[in-house]
């Protein structure tokens, strides 16, 4: 083989691209590259510690939750009811002549109806019987049974003639009720004080509790 034909098999061996197109030189941007590179500077400095004190926080104790205080039965209550209802029946009997289904005979009993469930149901609960002072609470137990007494008899009523009867007892009772009070009050306190409340605010005090039951019951009716 002669130098010829080895120069040109080793031209046949290598692309063209590699003859014709140099290859790039790296090494020039290699360097710029690398001049642009810090080294990391290595953190020395420790962060500072962080103080974990664990906040104290003093708790108050809990104050007893306080205990409502109880009002009374209030028997001067039920003396202005009784009172009420009697005036009440007693006028009711004033109109016998137009028979038991006189609407002046019935609107009076069914204010006394509101009398008694004011004096029952506001006045001579349970709970205030029961927190009542010991001299009055006998009285306040009494008054109770007896508005009941009535206001049964006054929802079954059906002549006049047991209407005239319902308003005798009732002026009776309310007699005998306003004395024994009266009386176990002036032994108790050992002199004729004033009342703390007088009649007529007893009275008046009556009617804006019923007036606050019967306006309960009818907005509760319209509900329905």
């Amino acid at each position: 083989m002669g130098w010829l034909d080895f120069i040109t098999n080793i031209i046949n061996r290598v692309p063209i691209e590699r003859v014709l197109i140099p290859r790039p030189d790296h090494t020039k941007a290699l360097g710029e590259f690398a001049a642009t590179m810090t080294p990391p500077v290595a953190q020395n400095k420790a962060l500072p510690e962080q103080k974990t004190s664990a906040a104290t926080t003093t708790q108050e104790p809990e104050a007893a939750p306080k205990q409502e205080s109880v009002a009374t039965a209030c028997v001067p209550c039920a003396l202005g009811h009784f009172s009420t209802s009697t005036g009440l029946l007693n006028e009711a009997v004033r109109f016998k002549k137009e028979g038991i289904t006189s609407n002046e005979i019935l609107d009076r009993i069914g204010k006394t109806l509101e009398e008694l469930n004011a004096l029952e149901r506001v006045d001579l609960t349970p709970e205030k019987i029961r927190s009542t002072p010991d001299w009055e609470r006998d009285i306040a137990e009494e008054a109770l049974q007896q508005s009941r007494g009535l206001r049964h008899r006054l929802e079954a009523i059906k002549t006049v003639d047991e209407l005239e009867q319902a308003a005798a007892d009732t002026e009776g009772y309310y007699r005998r009720l306003n004395r024994k009070w009266w009386k176990r009050r002036f032994a108790k306190t050992g002199k004729a004080e004033e009342p703390e409340m007088t009649l007529d605010e007893a009275k008046q005090l009556a009617a804006e509790e019923a007036a606050k039951e019967v306006e309960s019951r009818w907005q509760s009716q319209e509900k329905k």
